[in-house]
């Protein structure tokens, strides 16, 4: 008995649920994946599977073993993935979700030189600020913003994101410049829809304690209109300064209350956890690594760069 390969059929007839799904996917018969758990359970000296006529249950047993047996097929691939990766280099498809903005504004030129650095690779770039699953749809990486929560997923920081609260002089020169977070109740508010909930940004006290939604308020899901709106004298609004920067550095926008600037995001590259990545991946990654500066480039509005 091959035991990889045993283990292999055991493992499938537990993801697929029953034998001969298991069989369609491994490209053999019901008969042999059968045998090879069989000669697996007879080896290890327990019962693994229960079997009935429509579905497998797992043993005590079997809970234990799949986990083990699942991490070392992992490892085994992700071995024969690195080898090959150093005998053929970064090469292959990788698809990226990215923000709506951010990419627009920010990734045309990192992916362009990312790609004369390893012209093999090629690149499927999906832009939606919704938090898509990498795992079910599909994506090498996900770039995303925000305070990120616990998951199975690994994060890489990769730049700070800063926000600021802003408005352009117009406004501020027709409506007053708020000189205390309460003044801030009677100013429209040009409002980021996923703000608080996608982005993990707990909304500002000034939010959250004067009943906003008042008149003249505008919503968004793109940062890119609000910031727009506000150029045009349409409100007060909250936006990275990957949006804002060039604005403000033209004159265009000025930052309001900078001592009330919400704590600053995060700016990650998100993918599913394998003790060793494909090359495409990880020579992503590392091309990402600092590749916006530090500061970012886009704060040097400060600097007048």
């Amino acid at each position: 008995m091959d035991r990889i390969d045993a283990m292999r059929a055991f493992v499938n007839v537990v993801n697929e649920g029953t034998f001969t799904q298991a069989a369609e996917r491994l490209e053999m018969s019901p008969q042999l994946v059968s045998k090879y758990v069989s000669q697996l359970e007879e080896r290890l000296g327990v019962r693994l599977l229960n079997r009935t006529t429509r579905k497998v249950h797992l043993t005590e047993a079997g809970i234990r073993y799949v986990e083990h047996a699942q991490q070392v097929l992992d490892d085994i691939d992700d071995m024969d993935s690195q080898l090959n990766d150093l005998q053929e280099g970064a090469r292959g498809r990788l698809r990226i979700s990215a923000p709506v903005s951010f990419a627009t504004l920010h990734l045309a030129p990192m992916l362009a030189d990312f790609q004369q650095a390893h012209p093999a690779v090629s690149i499927d770039l999906q832009l939606n600020d919704r938090k898509v699953d990498i795992v079910e749809e599909g994506f090498d990486i996900a770039l995303r913003i925000g305070h990120l929560k616990s998951s199975s997923l690994i994060a890489k920081y990769i730049a700070p994101v800063r926000l600021v609260i802003c408005a352009s002089p117009d406004y501020l020169a027709r409506h007053g410049t708020p000189k205390s977070p309460s003044e801030l109740k009677n100013h429209r508010y040009l409002r980021y829809s996923y703000m608080e909930h996608d982005m993990g940004l707990p909304a500002t006290e000034w939010l959250t304690t004067t009943g906003r939604h008042q008149e003249g308020d505008l919503i968004c899901n793109n940062g890119d209109v609000l910031i727009k709106a506000a150029i045009q004298g349409a409100g007060i609004a909250i936006q990275p300064t990957f949006i804002s920067g060039d604005a403000i550095a033209q004159g265009r926008l000025n930052v309001i209350l900078p001592e009330c600037e919400p704590a600053r995001l995060g700016l990650y590259a998100v993918y599913a956890h394998r003790k060793l990545l494909a090359s495409k991946v990880r020579c992503f990654i590392d091309f990402l690594d600092g590749y916006f500066g530090e500061p970012p480039y886009w704060d040097n509005f400060e600097t007048g760069e």
